[in-house]
């Protein structure tokens, strides 16, 4: 029975051989088991700030382990330690380094000390932010916090597979990143965590477009403190799930059950399962059940207070390593002598990958320290009426026992702000110092919102827009469409998927006959699920392909908001450059008759997705050179279309298909004396409308600015040169008071020190508060409109 089980598809172990695997996974659960009980202890005397470990899982995540193959990605939650060390892409020692938030790459290479522990990613990118062979090992994205998050990425890696065996484009020139889509997503979550939207839109999606997703649930019976009957229909999961089971009339998913302390069980059933899905592209779901988590939810509560006796004793019986120890010594795998000594070396392991973590973590602290308390001790030596004071501070700081630092920082800058003005030797010295550990410190914690790399969107260069003697005019949708056409046919690495971009070429008809031309596999519809659209776009770029992911509305993308704050906007922060996706997603909004289709929550927007590209074109020629900018980066972007825009008329630039819009420069699109205008979209349109029937008439002479992207914002100061000769200054925006108009007043008057160059008050002038009514006076008396806005600059003029 040994034999058959640990038998993989290619050969049969030897008795020894497998009596040594065995083994090997029994001390791989030990230590991952020790390192768990010695980090709950690390955190509560305080060297760690908090902890959440794997303990009850090993046995489930070894198995798991055994079915990776090179290539292969996880995509889970912040528990899966001991998939980590059995597949080998972190280790004990990196587990600790994490738990102290070591800033060095070199120790905590998953995120740099940028998150707590238990969150795990393997370095997709070379130090020139290039994609290295991710066919080479197994990998892991990087995880994030929000339950159930992972599963939107997991279904887009899992499509990037689905793509790279079924798009003829994609067969050569990909080898970095697929072996014809034979790679398998390995997905965990918390059973818990099923109750989330983002599961059960996962699990749907998964099963109706049939990608390699395999999804492990740990079932522990409770969600922190709620047991799982208050959570789950049936109060099992797989149950509540059954009528997804696969069948060959209706397809859907494979539904397996183990126990999480069966181990020849979990192997037999992970290994069958795994080799189908990697075959067949069927999704699959392991529900493992009976699982148990000894040492409650995290650092931050006990599990005695919510887990009556009974169950806290069923644990003990059931624990995986408890069990797995029962296993090897009925089946004579080893006695009992045998596995004490074994037990004892594998705690050793953890305890020795401990302190050299810590060693790892306080070494370079301690020399700043010296370095810090030389350099002080110099300033006493001056003298002066504070020296006693700044010699207490320095004995202070070397008196900490666990020093970070935030230590380091903090007595350093008291002791220069008691030197005042001092421009002495020690003083100097002494600042420098502290400049340099600040432009260090800032590296560490804060470097890589953006990509570094030669391909970051701030150094794509600008190509302008040429126009022939003879000018061609098309409707913005026809511009849009001969655009999207060629990038098609150029770009093997494009795809495009949303809600009606197939068959009708999306609802604007931006791609109308693109999907009979390039086929189904490349411009594809999906169902109405925003937040899985933007995970799929997630991980099919973080794959090496070029997603251009539609939500219909802007209104709309308030649904897959979720994971681009927390995923996408993050991801090159959260890795400090060790993984990235250029997703791009194409939305439409502000002005139309209809309360649901014409919001603009641009505020809301703005300060979510720090990370990523905002870009507002005016018309569809100026969403296309921004498409070609984003296209030529390897960062994320929204671009959002004017919905009121596509049968406007546009004159088509001869380059269309080259010429690309710089990132947070503005255009002026009307040059004036008396007043700058601040806008984008398509409230230009009105501005202009303001501005021919009302200002210009009256002698008022505007100058308007269109910022064309939010994020970035006028990285190089033109409005405020603006402002310098117009003395006035207005900002107009639909979003809501407070939101986009805002941020902009800050950025021109605070960063740019705008406020110098004013003769009058300046002014936002935008929506109400409240939803835009139904209707052309909806709109009218919701958003701004053309009277509204010349009678606030009439105003201004008078001040």
């Amino acid at each position: 029975m040994l034999q058959q089980v640990s038998t993989s598809d290619r050969d049969r172990l030897s008795f020894e051989e497998f009596r040594k695997e065995v083994l090997h996974d029994y001390h791989l659960a030990i230590a991952s088991r020790e390192a768990s009980l010695i980090g709950r202890r690390e955190v509560l005397t305080g060297k760690a700030k908090f902890g959440i470990f794997g303990d009850g899982k090993e046995l489930a995540q070894i198995a798991a382990a055994k079915c990776m193959q090179p290539g292969d990605i996880r995509s889970g939650y912040y528990r899966d330690q001991t998939l980590m060390f059995a597949t080998g892409m972190s280790d004990i020692e990196k587990f600790f380094s994490q738990l102290y938030a070591n800033p060095s790459l070199e120790n905590e290479p998953s995120t740099a000390g940028r998150m707590m522990n238990g969150h795990y990613g393997t370095r997709w990118l070379d130090d020139n932010g290039d994609w290295k062979d991710l066919m080479q090992t197994p990998q892991s994205s990087s995880d994030i916090s929000p339950t159930a998050a992972q599963m939107l990425r997991a279904f887009g890696l899992a499509q990037a597979s689905k793509s790279y065996r079924n798009v003829a484009e994609l067969k050569t020139g990909f080898e970095k990143f697929t072996n014809n889509g034979n790679e398998v997503v390995f997905c965990t979550i918390g059973d818990a965590s099923t109750s989330e939207g983002h599961f059960w839109e996962t699990v749907n999606a998964a099963g109706v477009s049939q990608v390699p997703l395999a999804i492990f649930i740990w079932d522990d019976g409770y969600g922190i403190s709620v047991p799982r009957k208050y959570q789950t229909t049936k109060n099992s999961i797989s149950e509540a799930l059954a009528g997804m089971q696969w069948d060959e009339k209706n397809g859907g998913i494979n539904i397996y059950t183990v126990k999480g302390w069966d181990y020849a069980g979990m192997v037999q059933t992970f290994q069958e399962g795994i080799a189908r899905t990697r075959a067949t592209h069927i999704p699959a779901i392991f529900h493992v059940q009976e699982v148990t988590q000894p040492q409650g939810h995290s650092t931050s509560g006990s599990h005695e207070r919510y887990k009556d006796k009974d169950r806290l004793e069923w644990e003990k019986e059931f624990d995986c390593i408890k069990k797995m120890r029962e296993f090897i010594v009925e089946n004579a795998i080893a006695n009992e002598e045998e596995l004490t000594a074994l037990e004892e070396t594998a705690k050793e392991e953890a305890r020795a990958s401990k302190q050299r973590a810590w060693d790892a973590f306080i070494a370079p602290i301690k020399e700043q320290i010296a370095q810090a308390t030389t350099l002080c001790n110099q300033v006493v030596f001056e003298g002066g009426e504070h020296a006693q004071t700044i010699a207490a501070l320095i004995q202070q700081l070397n008196n900490i026992k666990e020093p970070i630092r935030k230590d380091v920082m903090q007595s350093v800058g008291k002791v220069l702000s008691f030197a005042g003005n001092s421009s002495s030797d020690a003083i100097r010295n002494l600042r420098n110092f502290y400049q340099n550990l600040a432009a260090e410190n800032f590296d560490k914690f804060s470097s890589h919102l953006h990509s570094e790399s030669k391909q970051c969107a701030m150094k794509i260069a600008e190509v302008a827009p040429q126009y022939d003697a003879e000018p061609q005019m098309l409707n913005g949708y026809e511009i849009l469409n001969k655009f999207f056409d060629h990038t098609f046919a150029t770009n093997p690495a494009v795809l495009a998927f949303g809600e009606d971009l197939g068959k009708i070429g999306d609802v604007n008809q931006g791609f109308a006959g693109l999907q009979e031309k390039y086929g189904e596999a490349r411009i594809f519809d999906v169902g109405i699920r925003e937040a899985t659209i933007i995970g799929q776009g997630l991980g099919m770029a973080m794959r090496g392909l070029r997603p251009i992911t539609e939500i219909q509305y802007l209104d709309y993308l308030l649904y897959g908001l979720q994971p681009l704050s927390d995923d996408v906007a993050t991801l090159q922060y959260r890795t400090r450059g060790g993984q990235k996706c250029p997703i791009i997603v194409r939305t439409r909004g502000h002005r139309l008759e209809g309360i649901w289709h014409s919001g603009s929550p641009i505020g809301m927007i703005i300060n979510s997705i720090r990370g990523m590209y905002l870009c507002v074109p005016r018309n569809m020629t100026q969403a296309a050179g921004m498409y070609n900018t984003l296209l030529r980066s390897d960062e994320p972007g929204i671009v959002i279309e004017c919905l009121n825009g596509y049968r406007l008329k546009e004159q088509v630039p001869a380059n269309l298909f080259d010429f690309s819009v710089p990132f947070g420069i503005p255009e002026v699109i009307r040059e004036g004396a008396d007043i700058t205008i601040v806008s984008y979209g398509s409230t230009l349109r009105v501005i202009e409308e303001a501005i021919v029937n009302y200002l210009e008439p009256q002698g008022i002479s505007c100058e308007v600015i269109d910022v064309r992207t939010l994020l970035p914002f006028d990285v190089n100061h033109m409005i405020v040169e603006s402002l310098k000769k117009t003395n006035r200054i207005v900002f107009v925006d639909e979003d809501v008071p407070g939101g986009a108009s805002a941020y902009m007043f800050q950025q021109v008057m605070e960063k740019q020190g705008g406020y110098r160059w004013l003769d009058v008050a300046p002014r936002t002038i935008t929506s109400q508060a409240h939803r835009p009514a139904y209707a052309t006076d909806g709109d009218y008396f919701s958003k701004p409109n053309a009277e509204s806005i010349a009678a606030v600059i009439e105003s201004m003029m008078q001040e």
